[in-house]
C-alpha cells in the first residue's frame, strides 16, 4: 500500500474494515461511518484523518475519534501488525 492510502478488507466474519497506511505505520477501523451508511475506504485521507465520502465528517485514523461533524460516535479500531514476510495481520475480536 502506498503511504496515505486506504483499502477495504472484508473478513470472513464481522464488519468490513478500512486499513490505512500513514507515514508512521498501518492502522485499521471499522469501514462503516458511525453517522451514515458510507464506506470510509471510499473516503479521502487528509493528514491523519479520514474524510467520510457521504457527509464529509472526519475521524482520527489512529484513534477512531470523530474530529468533524456530523460524526459524533467513535469508530472501533483494530490492531494491525506488519509481519516480516510483508503481510498485514489484524487482531480480530472473537
Amino acid at each position: 500500500m502506498a503511504v496515505n492510502s486506504v483499502r477495504q478488507f472484508v473478513p470472513p466474519t464481522g464488519p468490513t474494515v478500512a486499513v490505512y497506511r500513514l507515514a508512521d505505520g498501518y492502522f485499521a477501523t471499522d469501514d462503516r461511518c458511525t453517522h451514515g451508511e458510507a464506506e470510509l475506504s471510499e473516503g479521502d485521507i487528509e493528514g491523519d484523518e479520514i474524510v467520510c465520502p457521504f457527509h464529509l465528517g472526519k475521524f482520527a485514523i489512529r484513534t477512531g475519534e470523530p474530529t468533524a461533524a456530523p460524526c459524533f460516535a467513535a469508530l472501533r479500531c483494530h490492531r494491525v501488525t506488519l509481519a516480516e514476510d510483508g503481510n498485514l495481520y489484524l487482531d480480530w475480536p472473537e
